[in-house]
Formats: structure tokens, C-alpha cells, sequence
């Protein structure tokens, strides 16, 4: 991926709040559930309830998709990511403040769980493979499929 690609992406992801994931079922079947979410560059990070069905389906089956959408009023202004990633389950103490920390910075509401709900919760990363870049500006339903 070039470096002028990566900037699209990485301002994509800094200008949205949230995802729609994707996350592979027991059943076989997908389940799409919205998150938020905050970025690292490319990399994406969430939390879920530990025990959540996101969270045991992750836990089962690590492949992931997922889309990233900016508002817009008409078509022709649709900037959007969708993306085919991994996710795992953060247990790195240093990795797992460093998140904390983006979230707080974003998401400044996060400071009003306590300790006994804040353990209840699991951080996942998510890591970008293939990424299809939606820009509309350039003609309707244009995309850039770029491996990561």
C-alpha cells in the first residue's frame, strides 16, 4: 500500500465514530453487530462485553469484516472503508492502557465506568488484510482494493 493510500485510510478512520462488524457465528452464519471504535493507524481497536456472542465468536473464529462509513448527504460523497481483518482479544497490560487511553480521548463518557464494569469488558484488535476504499467523488461506486 502506498503511502498516499494509507493516509486516506488512516483520515477515514480517525473521522468516524463507528463500525459495522462482521464476526463468524458457531452456525456458520455472519453476525453483524455496530461498535465503536478507535484507531492506532490502520489498526482498529473495540470493547465488547467479555462474554458477549461478538466476543465467543472471535474467540472461535479470529476472521472478521467490517465497514467504516462517512456521513454524507448525496451519493456522490460517500467515503467509506470495508475491510477484511483479524481480530484478537487484547491481554497485553501495556496494549490494553495504550487503548484505554485512545478511548478515553475520544470517547471522554468512557471515564464514568467503574472498576467492576470496566472488568467486565474485553478490548479486541482488529487488523486490516484487504481493504476496499469507497470514494464517490471519483464516479459512482468507485473502489480501490488494496492489501495491507
Amino acid at each position: 500500500m502506498d503511502s498516499a493510500m494509507h493516509e486516506k485510510i488512516v483520515a477515514i478512520l480517525s473521522r468516524a465514530n463507528d463500525m459495522t462488524l462482521a464476526t463468524v457465528r458457531p452456525d456458520g452464519y455472519p453476525q453483524a453487530t455496530t461498535v465503536g471504535y478507535v484507531n492506532d493507524g490502520v489498526t482498529l481497536y473495540f470493547g465488547t462485553g467479555a462474554d458477549s456472542q461478538k466476543a465467543r465468536n472471535i474467540d472461535l473464529c479470529d476472521k472478521v469484516s467490517l465497514t467504516v462509513n462517512l456521513p454524507y448527504d448525496r451519493w456522490e460523497e460517500i467515503q467509506a472503508l470495508s475491510m477484511g481483518a483479524r481480530a484478537a482479544r487484547l491481554t497485553d497490560s501495556k496494549e490494553i492502557a495504550k487503548v484505554g487511553r485512545l478511548m478515553l480521548k475520544k470517547f471522554p463518557q468512557g471515564a464514568d465506568f467503574g472498576p467492576e464494569e470496566a472488568d467486565s469488558i474485553a478490548l479486541f484488535s482488529v487488523k486490516p488484510v484487504v481493504v476496499s476504499v469507497l470514494d464517490y467523488r471519483k464516479g459512482f461506486g468507485h473502489t480501490e482494493l488494496v492489501q495491507v
